[in-house]
């Protein structure tokens, strides 16, 4: 089993995150395409999967166990590539 890779946004998404006061939970060591981030906010909860946005766009596509898990999770999943995006996934 290979471990699980941090994209490089991951700490600086969290800091953002909780500096606005919602609670953060990584995930991504969870494996099976799981999302890297739990997110609460206002009692909802939000699955995010990063993607580092400096990349090209070669590099910042799902891996077949991430596209596997987004297909068949019968929820939302946002894929953020910035803090500015999960700012805009949790406060809407």
């Amino acid at each position: 089993m290979r471990a699980a890779r941090v994209d490089a946004n991951q700490a600086d998404i969290i800091k953002a995150l909780r500096k606005i006061g919602c609670t953060v939970t990584p995930t991504h060591t969870i494996g099976k395409g799981f999302p890297d981030l739990v997110v609460g906010r206002n009692g909802v909860n939000h699955l995010l999967e990063l993607k580092d946005g400096t990349k090209p766009p070669s590099a910042r596509t799902l891996t077949p166990d991430e596209a596997k898990f987004h297909i068949e999770w019968r929820g939302v999943v946002h894929i953020v590539y910035s803090v500015d995006d999960a700012m805009r996934v949790v406060m809407a």
